[in-house]
């Protein structure tokens, strides 16, 4: 890309984005120059001898971040959500060289009005979710939430995970909304799009808020996270758990630390979250690994191994999820292979390709949590085999939400019974 800037009568500036080759230099030939006079012409009535004064400049890609200033994060570019205008970054023409900032991270906060987000698909076990923040500090790079930041103007990109949203007055609206009249009690689960133990949440302590409004309802929650801040929790989700209240699932992807860290930059490490689980088990509270996402040709190969270590942990239980790239998540996971993986990217998207009709992916519900075909049967029959051989397969106890009650407060008539 190249910056035409003209400058026209009475102080008018004119400003086109023309595609040039690389190797155009700040000069041009007779036959462009005509070219370009003609164009003003035609479009804004510019005579022949009109002083003219152009520059070539080779813009930069939104993909071309430095990596010393995304140091530390998933995401290789912050490209322009689906929703937002698109973005570059423009040099002023002095050619000085600049300092550039980091992306570093930074919350604002969203007073909300209604926290708790419905949901009728087949796939999910569960119809009602919370999420104390939006964006996540983890960085993982394959999240399938990050498209969700498009729809505040953000870049599912290094937004995602840079940007923040915290929801201060979360537990606040939940206990409004679980004492509405037309309430029915059904388990809500949180986790289930950002990690509400991501590393914001130590100073925050939103999650912790509505914990303890979960707890004084006896409503039954199902937590799904990769944070080893839930420990801090334990007093809250014991007690829970006692009356049947409460599960918790934690998210293994490798046991390769490397890899891990890569992949998900500011996550514990795997080795961490294990003792987590047994942590969290000690404590009465059940726990179920989840190896998601499998990524095929990069760590499918680990399944058996992950769901071994999640069992010796004190796991009762365990599921899968195929990798999924949905919107801007194909894009950001291809940028994020050709770096890290490149020998392994062709093979990771011709099985994920294969899995969904040789598309990036598949939202058909039924579909799209696991693919289809003889790659997805396979890693489905070596998950269930492993799963067997670790006692990883049984039933598990249902929440209970016939203790659901809503707890008194000031201005209630007292109950006579």
């Amino acid at each position: 890309m190249s910056v035409l800037r003209f400058f026209l009568p009475k102080g008018r500036v004119l400003t086109a984005l023309i595609a040039t080759s690389a190797a155009l230099q700040p000069t041009y030939t007779v036959e462009f120059g005509r070219l370009i006079m003609k164009f003003l012409h035609g479009n804004y009535r510019v005579v022949d001898d009109v002083h003219q004064m152009f520059y070539f400049r080779r813009m930069q890609s939104e993909t071309e971040i430095d990596k010393a200033r995304r140091r530390g994060r998933g995401a290789v570019s912050n490209a322009s959500g689906r929703f937002d205008l698109s973005r570059t970054e423009e040099n002023d023409g002095w050619e000085i060289a600049e300092e550039r900032d980091g992306f570093c991270t930074q919350v604002s906060e969203e007073r909300v009005r209604s926290l708790i987000t419905w949901n009728r698909s087949p796939d999910l076990p569960f119809d009602r979710s919370i999420n104390p923040y939006r964006g996540c500090e983890h960085g993982c790079v394959y999240c399938f939430a990050r498209p969700s930041h498009a729809y505040l103007g953000l870049s599912p990109g290094l937004d995602f995970e840079t940007r923040l949203v915290a929801r201060p007055n979360a537990a606040e609206v939940l206990d409004r909304e679980l004492r509405s009249r037309r309430y029915l009690v059904a388990p809500i689960a949180v986790g289930t799009n950002t990690d509400p133990y991501q590393p914001i949440e130590k100073e925050h302590e939103i999650m912790r808020a509505c914990l303890q409004v979960l707890a004084r309802f006896n409503h039954p929650v199902a937590i799904v996270t990769k944070g080893t801040l839930i420990e801090r929790d334990i007093d809250i989700l014991a007690p829970m758990a006692a009356r049947g209240l409460a599960r918790v699932g934690i998210s293994m992807t490798t046991l390769n630390a490397g890899l891990s860290r890569r992949m998900e930059p500011r996550a514990p490490s795997p080795d961490r979250r294990l003792l987590t689980i047994r942590r969290l088990v000690r404590a009465g509270i059940p726990v179920r690994v989840m190896t998601s996402p499998i990524v095929p040709g990069l760590t499918d190969h680990e399944i058996e191994s992950l769901l071994a270590a999640g069992a010796e942990a004190g796991a009762d239980a365990a599921s899968w999820i195929m990798l999924r790239l949905p919107r801007e998540v194909s894009p950001l996971w291809q940028e994020w292979l050709a770096e890290h993986e490149p020998g392994r990217a062709a093979k990771v998207m011709a099985r994920l390709r294969e899995m969904h009709g040789g598309k990036d992916y598949d939202a058909r519900w039924g579909h799209r949590m696991r693919g289809e075909g003889p790659y997805a049967e396979m890693i489905g029959k070596r998950f269930r085999a492993a799963a067997r051989r670790h006692g990883l397969d049984g039933p598990t106890a249902p929440l209970r939400c016939d203790r659901f009650r809503k707890p008194a407060q000031v201005g209630d008539q007292l109950a006579l019974f």
